[in-house]
Formats: C-alpha cells, structure tokens, sequence
C-alpha cells in the first residue's frame, strides 16, 4: 500500500494524509464511544475534483473507502471496520456554501459544511434553513443528506430529503456527477438525487447540495404542555393542526421520566409545573404574519385543550429565552440519559394514529424482557418518530444490561413491525442495523437494494459492511 499512500499525497498533499495513530483517533471511534475501528488512513480532500481523484486510486488499488462528516451518527455507519483496509475518508475541508440565492429560496453548500453554519448563513440573507437537531453544532450536511436526518422540523418541512433540491457525487468510479441546478421541478427521468439521499454513503459520495431556503417566520411561539398519556398529545396534534395548520413546526412528547434525567444530570433545567406530570409535550408555532396573530392562534388552541381536558396544564414562553428554555428541556434529554449510564436506543417509527397503543403495548413487553428497566421515551410525535430509550434499573450494572440488549432489540423492533412501522426513522441502518433489517425488509426490497448496490458500485468499495 506504500504506492498507493504515496498517490494519495500527490492527489490531496501529504498533510492531509494522516497514518500516525495520534492523528487519526478522533476520526475511528464512533460518536457514542462504543466502538473503535482501524483505517490505512485518514484522507481528508479539499475540493470535489479531490475526492474524485482519491476514489479513483481506490478503485485501482481495490482500497475501501468510509466517508465520514461530523461523526454524530449513532449507527456505526461512519467509522471503519477493524480490519485496516479501508480508508477513511473526512469530507470536513469541504466546507464553503458556494452560493446563496435569495430570490430561488436556495444555498449550494458543500458537504462538510456544519449544519448551524448553514443555518447561521441563511439567516444572515434574511431566510430560514429548517433542518433542527441536536448535533447541529458539530454534524455535517453530507452526512444529514446520506442518512435523510430528520430533527424537529419534520411535521412542517420535510426530511434533509424534502430540503434538497439537487446533489453532486462522486461515483464509485471515480466520475463527478452534478444536478446543482436548484430546480423544483424537473421530469427528465430517474431521480439520481434521491438514490443517493439516505445511502449512507454506499453508492457514491455526496460532496455538494443545493438546499431549499424558506422565508424567516415574523413569529415563534413556544409552549410546554402537560397530559396523562401518549393518546391525549395525539387529540392534542389533531386538534393544533386544525387550528393552525402548516404554522405548527414542532410538537415534542417527552414522558416524566426524561425530564426526570434532564432535572438530575442538568440543574436548574426543569419543567415549569409545580408537579410532575406523566407526559409533556412541546409545541412551537412559526407564523408569517405576527407575534400577535400567532399568540392568539396558541392562545386559542391551549384554551380548547384545557377545556376539552386533553391537557393538564401549559406553560406559553413569553420571550426568547424562556422559549430557549424550553427546548433546552428536549434537547438535553440524550445528554442526560448518557450521564445516567449505558443505554439502549431506538430510533422507530410507528403511523401517528398508533403510537399511544404502541407504547402502551410495547412497554409492558420490554418490562417482560427486562423486569425493571426504565423507559426513555421522547420524540417527533408529529411525524411518528420515537426514540424509543430503555435505561437499566436502578442498581444493574450498565455492563449486565447491555447483554441483554439483543433481546430488547429483538423485542421493540418485533413490535415495531407488528405496528406496521420502521426500526430507522432518521439515524440509518449503518452497521448495527444491517443485520437485523434482514428480518423486516421483504427479499424483494432487498434484492432491489443489492442490484442497485451491484450496478453503482460492483467491486463493494463504498463503506462496506454498512446498510447492507
């Protein structure tokens, strides 16, 4: 591999070859800390024409390769294998937003670019880029692309999928393909963006987006809600979504016991009640017209719910703070399950109108699989998206409760298919999930998946192992 090495820092310059153990760590354990892999190395291009260069010395060598952007993803899918023989590829330095244009409502960012960076510019040209999630400070657009991330913004805007209008990728050998034209339509045949969308990198490598802008909201109202179960936020979503139609952006369940955590693990955050209450839910409204129309709109629904007792109480952020504060309260609520030790995560998703029997259902079968276990329930209820969490007991090892977590697994995901919903909703298979796809996805679904992985990339050197 000396040759090939030796390419490599002709194609890209020797800096940003990285070998030395020191220099390529942080780019081999996974976000979670679980899991560490091995590279031949660390690639880190600067340009598209750079990456294309590299793929195609990896296709010569029959060297795989791992693309990588900010590392937040929680499937493995990521970081190599430990067998050494990839590389990985870090797509960070491809990091400039190329274009903005206002008028088209659309920016043509690189992939490496930071997502609150793009959010940070499109406000600078008085427009709104709506993808919202936790890791917006450190996660990349190429890697929110390849795994179709979802955040809070769903219910109102879309997948990263529904927020893109074009990509460029490099092919597995070595070609630039670009569609950054920024148009909403275009009927000319299959649509290449989207195979390469939610990929996770397996087909090609995203290094440039057009994405969808929208224009600023005049008006964001905020609201913490509290309710008995997961049944009276679902009357409470249908009865905010006839009220306020595309204005409602967020709508958050959180069970007691997250905030529960986030109270422990981060003081002073806690709810604003003067008791606990079994569910909350968090509503935002985003208005075009004003504070006072949209105040009103929020004003109107809570008063309807108290009445028709689909809530127990409300508490309305009057300032940007307290509606900062608010989300803080959902935001930090994985935060503070890690610092309460190891945990099982679920990122499912379940038909909105099935979720109350689903958890109901479903926690009585974990609680069969693991007596005592606590469940860390939260996530985009408008868009049927749990993280559907399980916490050890109190007083079990972590390392005695993850050996059970196959059987968790076995048992939230089987309920999850019986529920006629997805093991993935917005992290991807990547890695720890391939495997247990195998036993939900239909074998036409997945002899599809193989052609168009055969055909795209036939020599398997596009993050191998991942998806499938």
């Amino acid at each position: 591999m000396t040759d090939f090495l030796q390419a490599c820092r002709v194609a890209i310059g020797a800096a940003h070859v990285l070998t030395d153990d020191t220099d390529t760590a942080g780019y081999l354990t996974d976000q979670r800390g679980r899991y560490t892999g091995k590279a031949l190395a660390v690639l880190k291009p600067g340009t598209t024409e750079e990456v294309a260069a590299i793929v195609r010395l990896c296709s010569e060598h029959r060297v795989p390769i791992v693309p990588q952007g900010g590392n937040t993803g929680l499937v493995l899918g990521s970081v190599p294998d430990a067998s050494g023989k990839a590389v990985l590829l870090s797509l960070t330095r491809l990091n400039r937003i190329r274009a903005i244009d206002p008028i088209n409502n659309t920016m043509t960012v690189e992939a490496g670019c930071i997502l609150q960076h793009i959010q940070q510019a499109a406000a600078t040209a008085q427009r709104l880029f709506p993808l919202s999630l936790a890791a917006e400070g450190s996660c990349t657009i190429g890697g929110n692309l390849s795994t179709n991330a979802g955040g809070t913004g769903v219910l109102r805007y879309g997948n990263t999928r529904e927020l893109c209008l074009g990509v460029e990728v490099v092919t597995a050998q070595g070609e630039i393909m670009s569609s950054l034209r920024g148009l909403r339509k275009d009927n000319t045949g299959y649509d290449l963006r989207n195979l390469f969308i939610g990929a996770e990198g397996t087909l090609g490598i995203i290094t440039a987006a057009v994405l969808k802008l929208f224009p600023q909201p005049k008006a964001q109202v905020t609201a913490l809600t509290a309710l008995r179960t997961p049944d009276h936020a679902l009357r409470l979503l249908n009865l905010a979504q006839t009220h306020c139609g595309a204005a409602l952006t967020g709508f958050e369940l959180m069970s007691d016991f997250c905030l529960q955590l986030v109270a422990k693990h981060f003081p002073p955050h806690r709810a604003p009640f003067s008791k606990n209450h079994a569910h909350y839910v968090l509503l935002e409204l985003s208005d075009s017209e004003s504070e006072a129309h949209a105040s009103e709109m929020f004003e109107a629904v809570i008063g309807t719910a108290l009445e028709q007792e689909l809530i127990d109480d409300a508490a309305i952020a009057t300032s940007i703070a307290q509606s900062k504060s608010l989300w803080q309260l959902r935001e930090l609520i994985s935060m503070a399950q890690a610092h309460e030790g190891k945990n099982i995560k679920h990122d499912i998703s379940i038909p909105i109108s099935r979720i109350g029997e689903f958890i109901r259902v479903t926690d009585v079968l974990v609680q069969q699989t693991s007596p005592g276990c606590r469940m860390v329930t939260f996530g985009h209820l408008g868009d049927g998206n749990l993280h559907y969490n399980v916490s050890p007991p109190v007083d079990v090892k972590d390392t005695d409760f993850i050996n059970q977590q196959a059987a968790i697994n076995r048992t939230v995901h089987d309920s999850v298919d019986r529920f006629g919903g997805s093991i993935s909703a917005e992290h991807g298979l990547g890695a720890l999930k391939r495997e247990e796809i195998l036993r939900y996805k239909s074998p036409v679904e997945l002899r599809l998946m193989h052609a168009i992985k055969q055909a795209l990339d036939p020599h398997s050197l596009m993050n191998p192992g991942k998806v499938l």
